[in-house]
């Protein structure tokens, strides 16, 4: 099983960004652009996990104590950079919590031996991966300039930064993510109330 855990958006906020992604999408056309309702905000990605461990997991995050936070979606940006961009991104802003939140999980599952982070929490949300490219946000050697979203970048520099509102996250979730050719889906397999 392949498992992560996420904090999913508002319906509110998803249709901003579905407007928002429909009015740019034919900017970067070779780009893999997220379904609007896979959006969600990745806390910690466990990677694949036998089934059986999948009840520890569960009993793990229950003892997770983390209060409700607000989060607010503004902004975007690429990873690892502009020039060699593989990922577009909305920036979101929540304060110390969301880290924290993201901190206490990767320890609950590392107890489990789910190898904990190497690198700093870095909140975004997932707009477009360049086809064929790593989501991830660290740069490698291999990076070279591209042109997937040369063209949206242009656009999107002659416009204000863009605004998608306020949400206060009440739960995280454990998800499976199943992998096909037409894009990834994913599964709710357990909520957890954040007090």
């Amino acid at each position: 099983m392949r498992l992560f855990i996420a904090l999913d958006i508002d319906d509110a906020i998803r249709g901003r960004i579905t407007r928002f992604v429909d009015g740019v999408a034919g900017f970067a056309p070779d780009a893999r652009w997220m379904r609007p309702e896979s959006l969600h905000v990745t806390l910690k990605f466990i990677g694949e996990q036998p089934e059986p461990v999948l009840e520890q997991i569960k009993q793990a995050l229950r003892t997770n104590v983390a209060s409700s936070l607000e989060i607010h979606f503004r902004g975007y940006g690429f990873f690892p950079t502009a020039k060699s961009a593989r990922v577009f991104w909305i920036g979101l802003e929540a304060g110390p919590q969301l880290a924290a939140l993201a901190d206490a999980i990767d320890g609950e599952v590392a107890a489990l031996g789910v190898p904990k982070e190497v690198r700093a929490f870095s909140p975004h949300l997932t707009l477009a991966r360049g086809v064929g490219r790593s989501g991830s946000p660290q740069k490698y050697k291999a990076d070279a300039p591209n042109r997937v979203f040369q063209r949206l970048q242009e656009k999107l520099a002659a416009f204000p930064g863009p605004e998608f509102g306020t949400m206060t996250a009440r739960a995280f979730f454990l998800y499976q993510s199943h992998l096909s050719p037409k894009g990834s889906k994913y599964t709710k397999l357990a909520s957890f109330d954040l007090k």
